[in-house]
């Protein structure tokens, strides 16, 4: 396939080619966290799949980025903080353990509605990080208890028996966890609302947040 080929392919869905929900951003609320809480629950209502699913952007010490899909587990609207989870042995934890900033990217297509955060990454206590674990389905635990997450696979078949062995460790013991199982907290210090439009007429909102720990809104330019 050619790059013509792709053109033609991406012409076929043209971008906010669909009706899109209007955003106000003088009546926008004072905290970030409140007015992603609004959006999550509108994304849900208008069965928008995976609201959730988020990307994590990172980097290392050698300051190339990376990034890939993350479930966001929870948002702690007092400290502004944005939580997910992964092993801390995995390329995404021993980014965040060599530089411990982040970014985080929702995109929501059927709104055309895009949430930047942007801060500075810390990991939860060894308790808090446990419970995550235990509240999880035992699929995903099985999963974790797996672990060797992004190192090389040689055949499915290998994952299937290594999945058969976790379920039977967490059948004889239910608290069985991996070690480097971790719950993180993105502190934003920026987050950015944008909410496209189909005239390119896009409306761009960004906290900021201030030295006395408030937060500083202003329109970008889309």
């Amino acid at each position: 396939m050619d790059s013509s080929e792709v053109r033609d392919l991406l012409a076929q869905a043209p971008l906010m080619a669909r009706p899109l929900p209007p955003f106000d951003p003088d009546a926008a609320p004072a905290a970030p966290t409140a007015l992603f809480t609004s959006w999550l629950a509108e994304a849900n209502a208008a069965g928008v799949l995976d609201p959730g699913a988020v990307v994590l952007a990172t980097a290392g010490a050698d300051g190339r980025p990376d990034a890939r899909i993350v479930a966001l587990r929870d948002v702690e609207p007092v400290e502004a903080g944005w939580v997910f989870a992964t092993d801390a042995a995995s390329p995404k934890g021993i980014q965040l353990a060599q530089q411990p900033a982040a970014a985080l990217t929702f995109y929501w297509p059927a709104q055309g509605r895009q949430v930047r955060v942007r801060g500075d990454v810390t990991q939860a206590t060894r308790e808090v990080s446990l419970d995550d674990f235990r509240g999880r389905s035992p699929a995903s635990r099985v999963a974790g208890l797996i672990g060797r997450q992004s190192t090389p696979l040689a055949a499915l078949t290998d994952w299937d028996l290594a999945a058969e062995g976790a379920s039977r460790q967490l059948g004889n013991h239910q608290d069985a966890h991996p070690p480097g199982h971790t719950v993180y907290t993105l502190a934003a210090h920026q987050v950015e609302f944008w909410q496209g439009d189909a005239g390119r007429r896009h409306v761009r909102l960004s906290y900021t947040r201030a030295t006395d720990g408030g937060w500083a809104r202003s329109l970008l330019w889309p």
